[in-house]
Parts: structure tokens; sequence; C-alpha cells
């Protein structure tokens, strides 16, 4: 008998896991289907970009990370000395100060894998992972697809020599580049791949090399090399440029000679090589990303690139992140299917800028490029730092659709960029004057949340405003068929105040702020915020930091990813009404035709 799924994950990467995490915690039935026989032993991935660490803060996964990882915080910057040899020109930080409160670290993507496994079982009980599951066919029935209760998605795989067929609802294509899914569906990978070879290398190195634990981009005469220092204190990572035209032309001798050259007039003797290998740099895009909003691919599944930039892993990872709360929210019925078609549209269009950049940012790397159009080590080493924001994941901002609304009133908060990721600020707790991030009130729990700056409560304007706003959320947003009566269990209310927290009063704070939660009912203080000064860590200037006069207010509106969805006033409470009412739904309804 056929089993019956939800949701079928092909593939345990990345994108698969971090949309299984979502899935688990909003007990959603799924399986996840993995062609290798158990768990990644060793990723070739290695980079966790700012925003990657920021998610799995916000799912509550970045201690282990953060403690067990390499922080990667400054750039160095090498170049020929007209001497034969190099020299370090110069130092920068690696990440914009400012950009994040979290950091850039370096991390094996096996470890990273584990740590989500890790959550889904916790969340769920077992890891619904069943590996050597070779997946042979992937169909969707279209006719039933309009249907959104229907198990229209049929995949046929091969394990332990028997044929295997299960159906499901939806199905994710995170099978990798030369993904089952993709070729099963008939899709096509696009783009090109030039003669650009390079090696990339694990090695414990013996060096005089000042800067062997430092990120750095050596440009010398003899080629390019980029440094990656690995967890712990030992092992780090080359990337080089090889002068051959293809990847089986690299040898290990081959590579040492062109180390040699590079660092020159440094020594490296690599006291042994954990793991090796050459490629040569290709981008390609998917021309399909869907089949009937049933089966949605990600990650290296619809787009590939150079391994340079540290993108593949944190693209994919952010792929499974933007399609796992969606459809737990789709199965869960609170929200219209359509939503499904901001993952085809949001996610292409990070994928295109992703190809369109790291096409660019190859040929900078490459010495016969820039020495053909006239570029110098200088001109490669400002595009890099201006591409820091781009490489940190910081530059994503998704277009208008049914989930980002762009509106008259996003000057109101001047700082908050509609479309892009809400990014953090220090605020001190109202209940016991803690000082910590904002971002930590925004739970990965599959609400939506509205963050609401009032201004100084303690002057009578600004209260009577916050007062009339509560009751306006509270009986509007009761009238969403999803709510069920209760506006907290699909609205993550966050107040933030302009006050002198000492001279704040519970009576200042409206109960809507305050509900009763937990299985005991108990008053929950967590959401309440002073953005005023800390005992031991200073003052966050949260309102200076979003561009909000404390004199006006505003509200924030951000999505159960993070991601802005729109700013909006005290005086229109409705328009947030109105927003919900254009995707939330009635359990009946399909796909709008």
């Amino acid at each position: 008998m056929p089993e019956e799924y939800d949701v079928l994950i092909c593939g345990s990467g990345s994108a698969g896991l971090c949309a299984a995490v979502w899935l688990a915690r909003c007990g959603i039935n799924f399986k996840i289907l993995e062609r290798r026989e158990g768990p990644l032993k060793q990723g070739q991935a290695d980079g966790v970009q700012v925003r990657t660490v920021e998610i799995l803060e916000h799912l509550g996964l970045s201690e282990d990370v953060l403690k067990e990882a390499y922080h990667v915080l400054e750039l160095a910057f090498w170049s020929p000395d007209g001497k034969g040899g190099i020299r370090r020109s110069h130092l920068e930080p690696d990440t914009e100060p400012g950009l994040s409160h979290l950091p850039h670290v370096i991390l094996n993507q096996a470890r990273i894998n584990e740590i989500l496994i890790e959550d889904i079982v916790k969340s769920s009980g077992k890891s619904h992972i069943q590996y050597g599951s070779d997946i042979r066919e992937v169909a969707v029935d279209s006719e039933a697809a309009g249907n959104p209760d229907a198990r229209c998605v049929t995949v046929k795989t091969i394990e332990n020599g028997v044929e295997r067929t299960y159906h499901a609802k939806y199905a994710l294509g995170c099978d990798g580049a030369h993904s089952a899914v993709r070729k099963s569906l008939g899709f096509k990978m696009v783009g090109d791949s030039s003669d650009v070879v390079w090696a990339v290398m694990d090695i414990y190195p013996r060096t005089d090399f000042p800067d062997i634990r430092k990120k750095s981009v050596i440009q010398s005469d003899s080629g390019n090399l980029v440094i990656i220092p690995r967890e712990g204190d030992e092992m780090v990572r080359f990337y080089m440029e090889m002068p051959v035209s293809t990847p089986g032309e690299v040898t290990p001798e081959r590579v040492k000679e062109r180390i040699d050259g590079i660092f020159k007039p440094y020594q490296v003797e690599i006291a042994e090589t954990s793991w090796f290998s050459a490629y040569s740099i290709g981008q390609r895009l998917a021309d399909h990303f869907t089949k009937d909003h049933r089966v949605f691919l990600t990650g290296d599944a619809c787009h590939t690139h150079s391994p340079k930039a540290g993108q593949g892993m944190n693209v994919s990872l952010q792929d499974g992140y933007n399609i796992g709360w969606k459809l737990a929210a789709v199965l869960r019925k609170h929200v219209h299917p359509s939503i499904l078609e901001t993952y085809v549209s949001e996610r292409h269009q990070t994928a295109k800028g992703l190809i369109d950049f790291d096409r660019q940012f190859a040929k900078m790397f490459s010495s016969a490029y820039r020495k053909e159009n006239g570029y110098t080590t200088e001109d490669f080493q400002d595009y890099f730092i201006k591409s820091g924001r781009y490489t940190a994941g910081l530059a994503t901002q998704y277009q208008p659709s049914m989930l980002v609304r762009l509106g008259h009133k996003d000057s109101l908060a001047s700082g908050v960029s509609v479309g892009m990721r809400f990014q953090s600020a220090q605020v001190v707790r109202f209940s016991d004057a803690k000082a910590m991030q904002l971002s930590h009130a925004l739970r990965a729990d599959s609400r939506w949340s509205l963050v609401v700056f009032p201004g100084d409560i303690l002057q009578a304007q600004a209260a009577k405003c916050l007062f009339q706003v509560a009751k306006s959320l509270e009986v509007s947003m009761k009238q969403l068929p999803t709510l069920q009566n209760d506006i907290h269990s699909f609205l993550n209310l966050v107040l933030v105040l302009n006050s002198d927290r000492r001279k704040l009063e519970d009576r200042h704070i409206p109960r809507l702020f305050t509900p009763n939660a937990g299985r005991w009912g108990v008053k929950c203080l967590q959401n309440v915020f002073v953005d005023d000064v800390s005992y031991h860590a200073g003052h966050g200037e949260a309102y200076v930091k979003y561009g909000i006069d404390p004199e006006v207010g505003a509200m924030v509106l951000v999505r159960p990813d993070q991601y802005v969805a729109g700013t909006f006033d005290f005086a229109t409470v409705e328009d947030i009404f109105e927003f919900f009412k254009g995707f939330t739904t009635h359990a009946t309804n399909g796909f709008h035709q």
C-alpha cells in the first residue's frame, strides 16, 4: 500500500531540513526521503553567513553554532609586492559594523544538519528521515491540484531493491544539483560554465604566513587564493585558481606547486590533507521552480553557482526557511494556498540575483579577466568590500506581493525596509530590566509579529492612542476566521516603549500585550520592552535605529520568517486587518483561479 503524507521532502540537505524544522514544530505529517545511507558526515560547505546565523537564532538553534564555530571577524587582503612576493595591503572588518548583532562563522555543514535534525526530533519525537531511498519518479495529478486536500503528488522510490510509492499533498525537491525530482518533472537548468578551474582543500598547515588564522584573499603574480580558517585552531581551507582547463588535470603535485608560488616568500608545508576537490565554475538556474504549486524545487536543485562567495548552503537553507512556514500555514488552514506562489516569486528573484552576482564575483576573482579588462588588485578589493552586504545575506528584499505591502506609511519607520529582514536592536525588558535583542521576542513559532512603537506612554496623548490601538486590534482581528477568537494564536504582539522605565507601571500597558498564556494561564510579561538605558549594556537607541519619531510612533508587521511585511500608523489599524484578509481564508477554499 502507498504511504500517505502531507509533505514529502526529497533530500536531507540544508533546504530540506530547514523546511522540516518548521513542519515538525507545526505538527505537520511529513517524510524525508534521502538517497544516502545515513547522515552527512563531512559537508563541502562551511561558511555560515550572518543572515543564516540570524535564522538559526530565530529558530533557537544558534547557541551551539556560535560556541563551536570559527568566528570570522577580520578580512586580510594580500597583493603583489613588486618583487615576486606578496604583502598585506590592508585589513577590513568581515561584516560592516552595525549590520547585525551576530557574526559570520565557519562550521561544517554536517554539524549544521545535525543541529537541525536534533531539533526535528525534539519537536516531533523522530527524524522522519528514510535513508537509502532512491527517487525514481515524481508526478502531479494536475486535475486534482485545485483541491487543497488532494494528495495529488506521487513519488516512487527504490529502497533495498524494492519499489515504494508515496502520495502527498506537497513535495519539495531538495535533492541537489543532480536533482531526480527536477529531472522527473522535465525541468531544465539554464546557464553556463566557464573554463576557470579552482581547487579546494582542507589542510593542516605548518607555515610562517602571519594571517593563516584570518579570512584572507591573496592576489599574487602566481595566482589567487582564499584562506578560510576552519573551526578549531588548526585546520584551514584553501580555494585557489588553477592554470588548467579541466578539473581532472588538477593533481596534488600541481596544487602544492601553485601554493608555493602564491605564498612566496612565505613557506607552507601541508602536514595533512583532510579533504580535496577541484571544480569548474558554473552558474545555472532552473527554468521552473514549481509544478502546479504542489512540487517546489529548492537549493541546488534549482540554482547552482561557485562556492567562493559562501552562498550555497546559506541560500539553500533560506529556501527551506521560506517555504517551510508557508506550507505549515496552508496545511493548518490558517492561510490561502495561493501564498505558496510567493515562494516562487521571492526565491526565484533571490536565486537570479545570486547567479548574476556570482557570475561577476567569479570574473573579478580571475587573474585573466582582470588583466583583460584593466582591473587592478585595488579594484578587486573595493568590489569585494562593497559586496559585503550581499555576501552576508543581508541584501535580500522581497518585492510587493500579498505578503509584502509597500505603502505611504513606510516613512514612519525610515530605518526599516519593507520586504527585507527585520533588523534587531537592543532594548530593555520592562518586567526584569534585562537588556536583550528585540529579535528574541520574534519567535519561530509560525506566528506573525506586530511590533508596536507608541512613543512615550507617560504622555497622555500617547497613552490614549495606545489603548485605542489595542482595542481596535482586538475587535478587528477577531473578524478573521483563522483566529478562532484568539488573536494571540496568530499574531505575536510586541510593545517597544520610549519612556523612562523606572516610572512605568503595569497599569500603563494594555492587557492585550500581557495576555494569560501557557498551561497555567500565567500573565505573560515577555513582550513588553523599553528603549532605555540598561544597567550594564548601555542604550540600544532602538527608535533611532528604526527611524521612528517617538512623537508619531509606528507599527511594523513582521512575517513568521522575520521579513517585514509592512509599516502601519495608529490611525488606520483596519489596514492591518485588510492586509491579512487578503490571504487568510476558510478551510474550504482552494487556489485562486
